[in-house]
């Protein structure tokens, strides 16, 4: 687990050579506003109203992904196929469609909406459910497929038709994988509705990016401290939910085993009815909310012609060999592989060093929690105050964010492991450090590592991001074609971004499986 993180050798090395010190000054206010947000009524205002946009957004986004990736997730499926039809060619077809829309970033599902129907608050709300429905779908189908058919097959031999079988069979065993997942895409979708906001989408993130332009530290702190206050409750409010609802407590033996037995049955009567209000509630809630925002379906049928695509020669040839694409796609893969690895090594190196002190582990906490919050466009803008733009750069500013997700579920991790070994360890003398990392990493290591795997795929894609604000890589042309109308261009840009994600995303599947299966 710590092995990734000797890239921090290098990276120290390189620094001075990056730095210019040019906005140190700036950097040292944006840090002193931290502790002195500002609190004028009308900046209170204007936050709110920016983030009650945003949770809007990320709940209809969420929604509908939901929606739209379980019927493709049961469209995907080989077990449906096969206990249905009888067929399992369709679900690996359908598989390889769904990979397109997944390959792609919601930034630029959002980029492209955005051009073709304009500014309307339907355009965020679409280019969240989307990629978000095409990923629920790849877990659905696997969490389907993965089931036990047993009862399944025993069901059909009775007799039973293949819908009402496949439902009592596999809907129970399925349902807990699904709400875990679809708890941790809520807080996914909430970060990109801020990402979306920082590109011009409406919302906190349009404020959180103008008050950062304008250097007005303490507005951007307001903001900013409201966000990671929901955050942090909708994180705590999905994790109680997760514990009541899908970890029971474990039942004694006896008498009073049955008593508490009993008890049990009527306790998952009252999950099973709460998870139902909770599902039933969900539409209501989104026609409420669409309607406050002003999200109209039908607006996404008026299209409106875009700039360059009158004649037929729209596709230059010339000019799309013309790029350099070993330059762009190798900037973007080097850009990948130093983000993921900062990643994957920072968590683990930060709890180890601050084992000893309880309120420095408060502050790595903390720490993560800002990372995870702030959007990696705007730390890549605070970063230029003081290093170069470039690969370097980038990285890290997709570095740190991802490094707050994953030190979040390291912390969870570590959590849910016994502390038995690492007690003895403490108690036979080790210090905190050497207990925490023979007692209790052992156990985490490999499923921490295939997570990373797959925080890897997702920092391909989202490459993107950094890329629009100035950094190398494929992002910066997708800019510039973009503003210049080159459609030819962006289109080819798009494809080599989705190829790219697909066998990136192959490769993290290997790596992943192979980590878990020795684990």
């Amino acid at each position: 687990m710590l092995l990734p993180s000797l890239v921090l050798l290098p990276l120290l090395g390189i620094l001075p050579f990056l730095a210019h010190g040019g906005g140190l000054d700036l950097l040292g206010q944006f840090a002193h506003a931290a502790f002195t947000p500002s609190l004028d009524p009308l900046v209170l205002r204007s936050a709110l109203t920016g983030l009650a946009t945003t949770v809007g957004m990320a709940l209809l986004g969420w929604a509908a992904s939901l929606v739209l990736g379980v019927v493709l997730g049961l469209a995907s499926s080989r077990t449906i196929w096969h206990s249905c039809w009888g067929q399992l060619w369709p679900a690996g077809l359908i598989r390889r469609l769904l990979a397109i829309p997944r390959a792609i970033h919601e930034l630029l599902w959002g980029l492209l909406l955005l051009q073709l129907v304009g500014l309307q608050p339907v355009v965020a709300v679409v280019a969240i459910a989307i990629p978000f429905g095409a990923l629920v779908a790849r877990v659905v189908a696997d969490l389907l497929d993965g089931l036990d058919t047993g009862r399944l097959e025993a069901l059909r031999l009775a007799g039973a038709p293949a819908p009402a079988a496949l439902f009592t069979a596999l809907g129970p065993p399925l349902l807990p994988g699904l709400l875990s997942y679809g708890g941790y895409r809520l807080e996914c979708a909430l970060r990109s509705a801020t990402l979306l906001g920082v590109f011009g989408l409406g919302g906190l993130g349009t404020d959180l990016k103008l008050t950062l332009q304008s250097l007005e530290f303490h507005e951007l702190w307001t903001g900013l401290w409201l966000l990671l206050a929901v955050m942090l409750a909708l994180e705590t409010g999905l994790g109680r939910l997760r514990r009541r609802w899908l970890m029971p407590r474990r039942l004694g033996l006896g008498r009073a085993g049955q008593g508490r037995a009993g008890q049990g049955r009527a306790g998952v009567g009252v999950r099973a009815r709460e998870m139902v209000l909770a599902v039933a509630a969900l539409l209501p809630l989104s026609i409420g909310v669409g309607w406050a925002l002003g999200v109209d379906p039908r607006s996404l049928l008026a299209w409106q012609p875009l700039q360059g695509m009158g004649g037929s020669g729209w596709i230059d040839g010339g000019q799309l060999l013309a790029l350099p694409w070993p330059a762009l796609i190798g900037g973007t893969l080097a850009l990948t592989l130093l983000a993921a690895v900062l990643a994957v090594g920072l968590p683990p190196l930060q709890l180890l060093v601050s084992a000893p002190w309880p309120p420095a582990r408060l502050l790595v906490r903390l720490s993560w929690a800002l990372a995870r919050l702030w959007p990696p466009p705007l730390t890549a803008l605070l970063l230029l105050l003081l290093l170069q733009p470039g690969v370097v750069t980038a990285a890290l500013a997709l570095g740190l964010h991802n490094a707050g997700i994953l030190g979040r579920l390291l912390a969870e991790a570590l959590a849910d492991t016994t502390p038995a070994v690492e007690q003895a360890l403490a108690s036979g003398g080790i210090g905190p450090r050497l207990a925490l990392l023979y007692g209790r990493y052992p156990a985490i290591a490999r499923s921490y590592l295939a997570y990373g795997a797959y925080r890897a795929d997702v920092l391909l894609r989202e490459t993107v991001v950094v890329g629009l604000v100035g950094a190398t890589g494929l992002g910066s042309q997708l800019l510039e074609s973009l503003s210049s109308f080159a459609w030819d261009q962006l289109l080819a840009l798009v494809a080599v971004y989705a190829l790219l994600t697909l066998l990136g995303e192959e490769l993290s599947d290997r790596v992943r499986r192979r980590l878990l299966q020795r684990a």
